[in-house]
């Protein structure tokens, strides 16, 4: 059985595409739009793609062992990250943070490419959680597993 992981992201309504996203971090909540996931006319765009991009990400770090970066907003002017990073071994920190990467410069159904080159990531003062890899990932399969029962276009649902 895992442990729960105090991270959360979802969609808190169908009715529009602005202040429709909660991520949860800790004590730390913050509400973001899916405007640029529904916009995202690539095939399977949306949260879900998103969620598994997460997924994605998070095997990279067990693998390279170098921090990731998960996206959560995406802005006219910049991007919310989720920094992930492990000092080597199956404990790591999860922070939220900001990066001048503009949000309409990439696709959030393809963001392997720009995140691996975030290199200004700013972090947002006391957003940092500390989990077991495993049990982040369990977490974010979980959430991403939930979506299965929700038909939206942003979503991602097929």
């Amino acid at each position: 059985m895992t442990a729960p992981v105090p991270l959360h992201f979802s969609r808190t309504t169908d009715r529009d595409v602005h202040g429709d996203l909660l991520l949860k971090l800790g004590v730390w909540r913050h509400v973001c739009d899916s405007y640029y996931l529904a916009i995202d006319e690539t095939h399977g765009a949306g949260l879900g793609r998103l969620l598994d991009q997460w997924l994605e990400q998070l095997e990279r770090l067990r693998v390279l062992g170098r921090p990731v970066f998960l996206p959560f907003d995406f802005s006219d002017q910049c991007t919310a990250w989720l920094r992930v990073s492990s000092a080597g071994g199956s404990r790591v920190v999860v922070e939220a943070g900001w990066s001048m990467i503009e949000g309409w410069s990439f696709y959030p159904s393809d963001i392997a490419e720009t995140a691996s080159r975030i290199d200004d990531f700013a972090p947002i003062h006391n957003t940092d959680i500390e989990c077991d890899l495993d049990d982040l990932v369990a977490s974010v399969s979980h959430q991403r597993a939930e979506l299965g029962t929700v038909r939206s276009a942003a979503d991602g649902a097929a």
